[in-house]
């Protein structure tokens, strides 16, 4: 799904101190995407959302060991 609006269009909102202000579809998708970008570089991800960092490695522990009483 598309977050972006139509360029053309009239998007009224509301804010949470009860004041409301129009944007224009093209400045939404613009503070939208600014955002996303702002987003993305604080966590370490790329262009479309993936980590760009390098890869932990993840050391396996030793579950179980066979022993018998001749390998000692």
């Amino acid at each position: 799904m598309s977050r972006h609006f139509p360029a053309s269009a009239s998007v009224s909102v509301t804010f949470t101190d009860g004041t409301q202000e129009v944007f224009t579809g093209r400045r939404l998708n613009e503070i939208f995407d600014d955002a996303l970008a702002a987003f993305r570089a604080g966590n370490n991800l790329d262009a479309k959302g993936f980590e760009r960092g390098p890869k932990k490695k993840v050391q396996q522990g030793i579950e179980f060991v066979p022993i018998s009483p001749d390998k000692a």
